[in-house]
């Protein structure tokens, strides 16, 4: 089974990371640690963790959305522009959304990468 496309669904404390094709969906979660220390900005370290954590789970696959709140994904995009430019060159959009169920994204992920495959010329795979 070749899942090269996933939809991730973030705040910042916990992801979605769905990879699918036209028949099958495969879920992965991942969550943030906390780092209760007196140490200043300790949250940075913290929120820095979990994004490399989410990072490493999207090693592999081909085409990335990025779904969720708009700070989430603001936050996600600069930690993946400075520090994981070879995730970024497969993050191929970012949306806001609410809090969608897991069949909500699939779906909003198929409409997007059917859109995108078309624009760029790319057939879908079957």
């Amino acid at each position: 089974m070749s899942l090269f496309h996933a939809v991730v669904w973030t705040d910042h404390q916990s992801a979605q990371v769905l990879q699918f094709d036209s028949e099958h969906v495969k879920v992965h979660k991942v969550k943030a640690h906390s780092h209760p220390t007196a140490q200043h900005r300790s949250g940075v370290r913290t929120e820095h963790e979990f994004f490399g954590a989410l990072c490493d789970s999207l090693e592999g696959i081909t085409e990335v959305l990025v779904t969720g709140s708009h700070t989430a994904i603001a936050d996600l995009r600069h930690y993946i522009d400075k520090h994981r430019p070879h995730t970024a060159a497969h993050v191929v959009g970012y949306q806001v959304v609410d809090h969608p169920t897991e069949k909500q994204l699939v779906a909003l992920a198929r409409k997007f990468f059917l859109e995108s495959d078309r624009m760029s010329g790319v057939p879908t795979p079957t």
